[in-house]
């Protein structure tokens, strides 16, 4: 199972990689080099997103029908090809964009769909695998080996990106991005290669699920719905400044390029620490317990970074990006096994595909907030920082609302409720 693990982490990096130019180099040049419109540059990014709901139905369908032989490995496969020609082409939009405006709107909807659905293809079918592979008591073991390289991963493809761009021009933006994506898909192969057995995991006894079955499901329980909304306001406030981090720093500080290329590296740094850290605490301090400390650790993080605005201190904002790294990779192995345990047998799909739908939905929500909200306010006052900190400041009061939340959420509730006759019976009726 050593050999699976590593592999399952390599393709959550080959993913997770392509993330890094696409959503934080990218939106830099684009609103602080280029001064393009924060608002577009996140409908943009959010695009991708927008095709979350398929999840379920991949999830759902993987589940049923195995491609020959395997219920996974094809939906990964393809995933990781969009993804990679997605980065691949991303750079073009951000010229297009400034030279022709049709054009480049045109691109940036080639680009980022082409990233969106690769990385639903591919994140719902990886995870779905994991689980299976893992059994009940290693899932915690497996999501702390899958992010403990994707952090490394990610701190690698910051550091590379900081030095192959050590000024801004178009030759080296695309270059870059070219290295990222070719690197991303050589590491996405080297992990398939034999990880799912051929005809090895039995087909799944469920029923065709479909977006109306999963709100059903997710509505008939109160530990699931509450699970749903808790995740969104955890993922909107943790993944919806990855927009706005860089051109911040940027805007700040009047960090270079390849300073605020950096800054993926620095908070990946403390987040492997923090996998580290959950990772020797497993099985002595609760899922719940860990989760929290996440949570409040990266609120901490969000207040100390808008303190370091308020102050002009870049001391401060270093601090709060650690804090922010640390909260994050705490917050992320534990609520990830969480997840996990909120699955029930023969129902793995549905649930994937629900709380990877929350992900992309969080993720979509989150951009969208950053962009309008930042403009919006930078509009109303002339003064850009206005719009950054406000961002940072209701990402840091959703923190909060979900650490409330955490309290309210038990897994044995969830599990009688999602076995017994009556969600069954709802099921049923939404088939109908």
């Amino acid at each position: 199972m050593f050999l699976k693990r590593l592999q399952l982490g390599l393709i959550h990096v080959a993913v997770a990689m392509t993330l890094v130019p696409i959503n934080s180099t990218l939106n830099r040049v684009m609103i602080f080099d280029l001064e393009i419109s924060k608002t577009l540059v996140s409908l943009l990014a959010v695009l991708p997103y927008l095709f979350s709901p398929i999840q379920v139905a991949i999830g759902s369908f993987s589940d049923r029908h195995p491609i020959l032989g395997f219920r996974r490995t094809p939906y990964i496969l393809a995933g990781l090809v969009l993804c990679v020609i997605g980065v691949s082409v991303s750079p073009q939009v951000a010229f297009l964009l400034d030279q022709n405006f049709g054009l480049g709107i045109l691109a940036g909807l080639l680009a980022f769909g082409a990233w969106g659905m690769g990385y639903n293809l591919s994140a719902v079918s990886y995870l779905s695998l994991a689980s299976e592979l893992s059994g009940e008591k290693g899932r915690g073991r497996t999501v702390a080996t899958m992010f403990f390289m994707m952090v490394i991963g990610l701190i690698a493809t910051g550091i590379a990106l900081s030095r192959m761009l050590t000024t801004y021009t178009p030759e080296t933006l695309t270059s870059a991005f070219n290295a990222v994506a070719l690197t991303a898909l050589a590491l996405g192969l080297l992990g398939l290669i034999r990880l799912e057995p051929r005809s090895g995991l039995a087909p799944a006894k469920s029923e065709h699920y479909t977006v109306q079955q999963m709100t059903t499901a997710i509505l008939s329980n109160p530990v699931a719905r509450i699970f749903f909304v808790y995740l969104l306001l955890l993922l909107v406030a943790l993944l919806g400044q990855d927009v706005l981090l860089e051109p911040f720093g940027a805007q700040a500080f009047g960090m270079t390029i390849e300073e605020t290329s950096r800054l993926v590296s620095i908070s990946g740094v403390f987040t492997l620490i923090a996998f580290l850290v959950t990772g020797a605490l497993e099985g002595r301090v609760t899922k719940k317990t860990l989760a929290q400390v996440g949570n409040l650790g990266a609120l901490a993080g969000f207040v100390l970074i808008v303190a370091s605005g308020l102050t002009h201190s870049l001391p401060t904002f270093y601090v709060g990006l650690t804090l922010l790294g640390f909260g994050t990779g705490v917050s992320t192995v534990a609520n990830l096994s969480l997840m996990f345990d909120l699955t029930v047998e023969g129902k793995v799909g549905l649930y994937i595909g629900a709380w990877g739908f929350s992900n992309g939905l969080s993720r979509l929500t989150g951009i969208l907030l950053a962009g309008v909200v930042a403009d919006g306010l930078t509009q109303a006052t002339g003064q850009a920082m206005t719009g950054y900190l406000a961002v940072f400041g209701i990402e840091a009061l959703m923190l909060f609302i979900a650490a409330l939340m955490l309290t309210r959420i038990d897994v044995s509730t969830f599990r009688k409720q999602a076995e017994g006759p009556a969600f069954i019976e709802k099921i049923a009726l939404a088939a109908e």
